[in-house]
């Protein structure tokens, strides 16, 4: 049987098992979750939801790094319930492409610390357009905190890697707080299984939308 690739390569720590520190992570990453509804300020909360229902412009989303990974999963998941949004990319922002923000937009800035110098060269822009800024960041000090008309704090206790630098736990909370969002918006606006079913006609998901058997029929693996 042939080995794992770098199995046998003397540099690699021999104490090291990967099934440890998995359980490790998903323990941490869990656990950060869990403590979501002691972390979020439910007014906060609310006022994100009332704000992206009452949208009759775009929602924007931005952010740099793992934020921008988030803010683009984020933007996906409110497509799919018929709240129309894109992901502004920072670094295009500043040159033009902050014509896509108009008034009554909404633009979710993340940032986990809440002073990204590229984020926070959106901002006058995004004051002068008159569009609403949420930003979304473990800091209510920062910069992008005090400049937004909501700050809806997203916080962690710790990261599971052994530095508690790499943006993994963090970036799941943030992502988990807006799927809460997403379902709380689903109630809120009375979005309806068909449709669901006209935007998403693709895949199994899509199957199951257009024919209700199938729904009933289905059991994940």
């Amino acid at each position: 049987m042939n080995q794992w690739p770098g199995s046998s390569s003397p540099e690699l720590c021999s104490s090291f098992d990967p099934w440890t520190a998995a359980r490790s992570a998903w323990a941490a990453e869990a656990a950060g979750i869990a403590a979501l509804e002691r972390v979020v300020d439910p007014a906060a909360f609310r006022g994100c939801v009332e704000t992206l229902a009452g949208c009759r412009g775009r929602i924007l989303t931005t952010g740099c790094g793992t934020s921008a990974a988030a803010a683009k999963k984020i933007a996906h998941s409110l497509c799919c319930i018929e709240r129309p949004a894109a992901f502004l990319v920072p670094s295009d922002a500043v040159h033009g492409g902050l014509g896509l923000v108009q008034p009554g937009d909404v633009v979710i800035a993340i940032s986990k610390g809440g002073g990204t110098r590229e984020l926070l060269n959106l901002v006058p822009a995004c004051k002068t357009k008159q569009a609403f800024l949420i930003a979304v960041t473990e800091n209510p000090e920062s910069p992008l905190a005090r400049a937004a008309d909501l700050l809806l704090r997203v916080k962690v206790e710790r990261e599971p890697d052994p530095f508690n630098m790499l943006a993994t736990a963090s970036t799941l909370a943030v992502i988990a707080v807006f799927d809460a969002v997403c379902i709380a918006l689903m109630h809120r606006t009375g979005y309806t299984r068909e449709q669901f079913a006209v935007i998403h006609p693709g895949g199994a998901v899509g199957e199951r939308l257009v024919d209700p058997t199938k729904d009933q029929a289905y059991q994940p693996s």
